[in-house]
């Protein structure tokens, strides 16, 4: 356990450091909200790769759609569905946290449990921050991972952003008006650039507006570190298709640490690392055959360096 707890926050200092002062790195400005027209045609930028939803995406998303959600036998989850007459899944997504840090996976499921059952009258604003509450221990939070400033930092309730995330991704495809959204500020593995989001109480929220003439149940749970959510109503939701095109790209690079821990001449990649990015994202929304358009706005991610702990002996 001593080598386990020195190793792991070993990484979140020498990654703090590398990540604030090791290199020049241009900070992409994510302090402001990310305004979403309600159904823009997008605007013309320079020519750059265009990124649609790749063939292995789209088989996902139609295995996940046609298929049973871990919840939808459960009687609990019925009995809601029949209180709010909400019979049609609107939309559903899933995400798999590939390497959980601390308690991620605790406060994943926590806020999973907090959020199941909320439901969003018609033409309410919906406060992702406001339906989970603070993130302390005296309401069942531990510690786990958070980007704060182009860093990771282990923080009280860290990893629920994978929750904003994921409700994102389904919201959008129930094509509901995103009124809050601000990504991260380096990507994360969960979601594809373009579709992530953030959030820290009292400063960072996400909220959407149900624009469905109907209540909107919200149901979600996290099983053997797979966040599953799904948003129900009375209506189905047209087809979305996201679309994003990279604007910039900034490659990543590689530190060197010594770990005294390691045996003699071995090596340890302990962060991957990924580049910086900046994408320009929209959906495509088919109803009644006419396809539209909904700019999702820019969203910039800086890059974050591969860490490789090698032998100090």
């Amino acid at each position: 356990m001593k080598k386990l707890y020195f190793s792991f926050f070993s990484f979140l200092i020498i990654v703090s450091l590398v990540l604030s002062g090791c290199a020049p790195v241009k900070k992409p400005d994510n302090t402001k909200k990310t305004e979403v027209p309600k159904q823009t045609e997008v605007p013309k930028q320079i020519e750059k790769k265009e990124v649609d939803e790749s063939s292995r995406e789209k088989r996902e998303k139609k295995k996940i759609n046609e298929s049973t959600l871990i919840w939808e036998n459960n009687p609990k989850f019925l009995q809601a569905k029949r209180d709010n007459n909400t019979p049609v899944r609107l939309s559903s997504y899933q995400a798999t946290l590939p390497d959980p840090i601390l308690h991620e996976r605790d406060n994943i499921s926590l806020a999973a449990d907090y959020l199941a059952g909320a439901v969003v009258k018609p033409g309410e604003v919906f406060s992702l921050n406001q339906r989970i509450g603070r993130r302390t221990v005296e309401n069942g939070f531990k510690p786990g991972p958070m980007y704060s400033d182009g860093q990771i930092v282990s923080t009280i309730g860290g990893g629920v952003c994978k929750i904003a995330s994921v409700l994102y991704n389904v919201v959008v495809s129930a094509d509901q008006e995103v009124v809050e959204r601000l990504p991260h500020s380096m990507t994360v593995p969960y979601v594809p650039p373009g579709q992530d989001a953030t959030i820290s109480y009292g400063t960072k929220d996400f909220k959407f507006k149900n624009t469905t003439g109907a209540p909107i149940l919200i149901w979600a749970e996290n099983q053997e570190g797979t966040l599953y959510l799904a948003l129900y109503g009375s209506v189905p939701a047209p087809k979305v298709r996201w679309v994003h095109q990279v604007l910039k790209k900034t490659p990543s690079w590689t530190e060197k640490i010594n770990d005294p821990l390691l045996p003699e001449g071995t090596e340890k990649e302990i962060f991957e690392g990924s580049p910086g990015i900046s994408v320009h994202s929209w959906v495509i929304i088919t109803k009644d055959g006419k396809e539209t358009k909904k700019d999702m706005g820019i969203s910039s991610y800086r890059p974050s360096p591969r860490v490789v702990a090698k032998s100090s002996k």
